[in-house]
């Protein structure tokens, strides 16, 4: 069994990991774009993910494990179960799906079953990365340099929730609700516009420049490179924290207020911004409810929206040829001109 690197144990990368367990706590948001220097721990954090995440009840036997609770979401095969009487129900690991650059369009969609057509002469659908990655997470690592197709069925399937697939005389459609992450270096090519909108939060992160923070790096992946079982055992109790309090925030969610104050001071930021469209207004309010909610917090105010303004906003920011200053530098003059310092 591979051990992941936990999740606490990750040094500095602040809003990098705010930022995940924000998504966590409310998929919602639609996913979350790491974008900076090689080696700083992107990739590290995405597959700590996967053994920080509580485990989801799933119908027993559904290849896309669908949620036996959820009456108006599920396969064909599930809508069928629920006709008849309750179906059984498992509890899984929430998926945490790597999507390779040089996968084919079969491998992500899923393609004609060739082993039983041969054999049995029975057309059969074998699902794709995209039914594994249903209710979970989606991970693209080198996202910007993902093909061109591959992105427009993303983009697809993100909006609608449903991957289609129409070929070789079969017609399947099943959920495919999942929270896509993406991690790349920016020096190496930009993301598309169309996919950049689609990602709820975007995060920068840098090579540390304070001394003891890159020592400590180096000290602790060496420790898990040593023994990667018993440094994840040292981290145990603070991850397990970390889980409770994701779970503590799912619970919480639906019953944090939102003020209608919070509410105008998300839209003032934005129209001082000039995003596009609303995407930016609705990210924003919804990842300073989850925030507010994994903190423990009653209510949405200035402090929750300050927290998540650059993440929700700094992808979504149009070039000004007139300002010189990049977009998390703009972010927080907005910020600061409308909240105060």
């Amino acid at each position: 069994m591979t051990v992941s690197f936990p999740f606490s144990a990750i040094v500095s990368q602040d809003e990098m990991k705010l930022a995940i367990l924000v998504a966590a706590v409310d998929p919602r948001i639609g996913g979350v774009l790491v974008f900076g220097d090689r080696g700083t721990g992107k990739s590290t954090a995405v597959r700590a993910l996967a053994a920080l995440l509580p485990k989801m009840r799933a119908v027993v036997g559904c290849r896309y494990a669908c949620d036996p609770a959820d009456a108006g979401v599920g396969c064909a095969d599930c809508s069928t179960l629920r006709g008849k009487k309750p179906p059984k129900s498992h509890l899984v690991p929430v998926p945490v799906v790597d999507l390779p650059l040089g996968a084919t369009e079969d491998r992500v969609v899923g393609a004609l079953d060739l082993e039983r057509a041969l054999s049995q002469g029975v057309k059969a659908f074998e699902p794709g990365l995209l039914a594994r990655a249903n209710r979970g997470f989606l991970y693209i690592d080198e996202v910007n340099l993902l093909e061109d197709h591959l992105v427009d069925l993303l983009i697809d399937v993100a909006a609608s929730g449903e991957n289609v697939v129409e070929r070789e005389g079969l017609s399947v459609r099943h959920p495919a609700r999942f929270v896509l992450v993406g991690s790349g270096n920016p020096e190496e090519g930009e993301l598309r516009p169309q996919l950049l909108d689609r990602f709820g939060l975007s995060v920068e992160v840098q090579t540390p420049t304070d001394l003891a923070a890159r020592v400590e790096v180096v000290r602790r992946r060496d420790a898990f490179e040593r023994d990667p079982t018993a440094f994840a055992q040292q981290w145990k109790k603070e991850d397990e924290r970390t889980r409770k309090r994701i779970v503590a925030g799912r619970a919480r969610l639906d019953c944090v207020r939102i003020p209608d104050a919070a509410r105008e001071r998300a839209a003032q930021l934005c129209t001082a911004l000039g995003t596009d469209g609303l995407r930016g207004d609705l990210t924003l309010i919804r990842a300073a409810r989850a925030l507010c909610a994994l903190q423990g917090d009653a209510e949405v105010g200035d402090t929750h929206l300050r927290r998540v303004a650059a993440p929700a906003l700094r992808h979504r920011l149009r070039r000004n040829p007139l300002d010189d200053a990049g977009s998390t530098t703009r972010v927080e003059r907005a910020v600061t001109e409308l909240m105060g310092a």
